[in-house]
């Protein structure tokens, strides 16, 4: 359903906000019919990011904890970045992998590419799955050390359960953990 809609047409887009981060783009748009109206989006420049849902074992998972200036608060999640010029996901992953939990991955599994408010985000993320993991450090952008939580897969529930544990996109990438887990693809 809705495969068929024709998109909006874009009558002019204008940059209305700029900060070292972020560009805010204001969007004028005519819908299929006639109703025109005015949008704000964050522009996007990147080149989509990743993140890594890593199994250290059968029985384990790894996390991070790291301050998240949005919340002022420190948050237990899956490590993730940007993907860098050049890189394609799986590159970037094993790169922020590394950099973020101290392993390298010889398996990564494409889990879902995500968007997160795609009303006004157009960025998208790669969700992979790190299997086969091997110890390898890189240093990377993180003003501090991150702590890795190893986490057993029988207590995934209690991970939703836990406080610092909020973060949606995290959420989601443990969703499609315990579905590939279900799947014939784990087996």
């Amino acid at each position: 359903m809705g495969d068929n809609k024709q998109k909006p047409q874009i009558l002019h887009t204008e940059l209305v906000a700029q900060s070292r981060l972020f560009k805010v783009e204001s969007v004028h748009l005519r819908f299929s019919n006639g109703v025109e109206r005015l949008y704000e989006r964050m522009r996007n420049g990147g080149n989509g990011a990743v993140m890594l849902v890593p199994l250290l074992d059968k029985d384990t998972l790894l996390l991070i904890r790291e301050y998240c200036a949005g919340t002022d608060s420190y948050e237990l999640g899956f490590p993730k970045g940007l993907i860098d010029p050049g890189e394609n996901a799986f590159e970037a992953g094993n790169r922020e992998l590394m950099e973020e939990v101290g392993y390298g991955a010889r398996q990564l599994t494409p889990l879902k590419q995500v968007t997160l408010a795609p009303s006004h985000f157009g960025s998208r993320m790669d969700i992979l799955l790190a299997q086969d993991l091997y110890p390898e450090w890189r240093a990377g952008d993180e003003p501090e050390p991150l702590e890795v939580v190893p986490w057993r897969l029988d207590k995934l529930y209690d991970l939703l359960a836990h406080p610092d544990f909020s973060e949606a996109r995290s959420i989601c990438g443990l969703y499609l953990l315990q579905n590939w887990l279900n799947s014939s693809n784990a087996k």
